[in-house]
């Protein structure tokens, strides 16, 4: 998508995740205490410069073109969805913490881009941060400080994208259908959440997977007509998401004292796709970068003007 007032999509869909959450008092801002994001390169703000052996870099234009300090290794145009929630809060933009971004749930998601860290060393992370936290501040300060932090949590499309549906590369999609595979993600998926749970975080927020049957790549990769996704992909991935809405619903029941809201960035994708204009999106049906031989193709090839993107 090619979007020429990304300010007004952007603050819309992140009204509409602050809203979710019933803490959120008329016309006040939620006092949470921070934000952790565990993600891919969508919600990446620069990890990916910090390793000489990946194969996904975003350090040059067209990246950041409207970011204020140019190229920061953010795979947008400018600031990401993160970002700005981060300032509606009142907090600092998301600081990288030097991990890679073709992050799966599974470990082996991504291998095929060199240098990246799974789900699984994000909340080890996480976990060597609050550890670090917990010398400065006071125990019950400590714990008032992660019950009234926001967790992020958007990840699961590598693990379909660079995993499952490559499998000249990876064995998963000879042993699993996708209702198994979906399976065996949610899985993995609910045993993270609850090890943030168990370290004392109460606020989620789950983001679904996008429809990336209707992605530039799979579009061009996969010849799609005009106007049609790749709906094979599509409906695999929305086996993921089926799962993880139950498993929303499921954590509510049983952690009453904590919250736990679904972001539904698969619908979210098709209501920005065919309204259009009521969101400042021009064009909806292909892609603004020229996709380069290198880096599997996925990324914007150097220096594209903007004349190139209409």
């Amino acid at each position: 998508m090619e979007v020429q007032c990304s300010h007004s999509i952007v603050l819309l869909l992140i009204c509409m995740i602050l809203i979710d959450f019933s803490w959120m008092g008329a016309g006040a801002k939620p006092q949470f205490t921070a934000m952790y994001v565990f993600g891919d390169s969508l919600s990446d703000p620069g990890n990916s410069l910090y390793f000489h052996t990946t194969a996904t870099k975003s350090n040059y234009f067209p990246y950041g073109i409207d970011f204020p300090d140019g190229p920061t290794g953010r795979f947008s145009n400018g600031k990401i969805i993160v970002d700005f929630l981060a300032e509606l809060m009142g907090l600092p933009l998301l600081p990288p913490y030097k991990n890679p971004t073709a992050a799966g749930i599974l470990d082996e998601s991504g291998i095929n881009f060199g240098h990246r860290i799974p789900l699984s060393e994000q909340i080890q992370n996480f976990k060597n941060t609050v550890n670090q936290l917990r010398t400065q501040m006071e125990e019950e300060e400590m714990s008032q400080y992660l019950a009234n932090a926001l967790v992020i949590m958007a990840i699961g499309a590598n693990d379909y994208i660079n995993n499952y549906l490559m499998p000249l590369i990876f064995k998963s999609s000879h042993i699993y259908s996708p209702e198994d595979f979906a399976d065996l993600l949610i899985n993995q998926y609910a045993n993270y959440i609850l090890e943030l749970h168990n370290f004392g975080v109460m606020k989620f927020f789950l983001v679904d997977i996008p429809p990336y049957g209707c992605t530039p790549f799979q579009l061009i990769t996969s010849h799609a007509l005009p106007g049609q996704c790749i709906s094979i992909t599509n409906n695999i991935v929305k086996m993921f998401n089926s799962r993880l809405k139950y498993l929303v619903a499921r954590l509510n029941s049983d952690f009453q004292d904590s919250q736990f809201v679904y972001g539904p960035a698969y619908r979210w994708f098709f209501e920005l796709r065919d309204s259009p204009s009521a969101y400042g999106l021009l064009v909806t049906v292909k892609g603004c970068c020229r996709f380069g031989p290198k880096n599997f193709g996925l990324l914007c090839l150097r220096s594209i003007t903007l004349s190139m993107c209409q």
